[in-house]
């Protein structure tokens, strides 16, 4: 331990800095994405939409079932052969490694973000909806200014869990060598030789941001008990 030389590691802090900006990046984007399509889906299936449910359960299913490495490596390889096949001759047509990543965690996390919407759905009381039905609001009304701030508010502490394990899932994208935070980590160790110095201040990194975090959702899960408890 005595011959640990993290000297190097701060010499090198703006091209860490680089790889954290771009997971938080992809962090951002998977999250805001994936809230979206993932409350699209999770719509779909609350309120029985003909065809559209049955597809929703289907790829909630499907994506929860294979794990994020293999999605990342499908939509790399597999999806330029498609569109070369559809609208290009046969030839691939190449998306890159960073339309793959915010693509595929954007397409990914939404069957997770789904899950947890349409659980909140499920549990809020029914007398909202008896409420809002009373004050002749039309559905989009309904579920855009009445149900889904309170399923948001309610849910949020396993909204930001998800968030994290998203944050941590960002290390990922290291197999498309893009230069996400433990990307850059390993360019760093691979040229100067330092290996234990540097993925060491990266677990550190880690560790704050995602410790930081689960105080916040201890926070918010406080407030939600709090609230309801009301």
């Amino acid at each position: 331990m005595s011959a640990l030389d993290f000297s190097v590691v701060f010499d090198n802090l703006p091209y860490l800095w680089k790889g954290l900006q771009f997971s938080l990046m992809l962090t951002a984007v998977g999250f805001a994405m994936g809230m979206i399509l993932g409350t699209g889906l999770a719509l779909l299936q609350h309120l029985e939409i003909p065809v559209g449910a049955q597809f929703a359960r289907g790829y909630v299913a499907l994506i929860r079932s294979i794990p994020l490495i293999l999605v990342l490596f499908w939509f790399f390889f597999l999806v330029p052969l498609i569109i070369g096949a559809i609208a290009n001759n046969g030839r691939p047509v190449p998306i890159g490694g960073v339309w793959t990543a915010f693509i595929t965690f954007s397409l990914f996390e939404a069957a997770y973000y789904s899950e947890i919407i349409r659980v909140g759905l499920r549990s809020l009381n029914k007398g909202q909806y008896e409420a809002a039905q009373a004050l002749s609001l039309s559905t989009y009304k309904t579920y855009r200014f009445v149900i889904l701030p309170q399923v948001v508010r309610v849910a949020s502490p396993i909204i930001l869990s998800q968030t994290i394990i998203l944050f941590q899932d960002t290390s990922l994208v290291y197999v498309l060598s893009l230069t996400d935070l433990v990307g850059a980590a390993s360019k760093l160790a691979q040229l100067n030789g330092r290996l234990v110095e540097t993925y060491l201040a990266v677990a550190v990194i880690y560790l704050a941001i995602c410790s930081a975090a689960s105080q916040l959702v201890a926070h918010l899960r406080r407030r939600t008990q709090l609230a309801l408890g009301r």
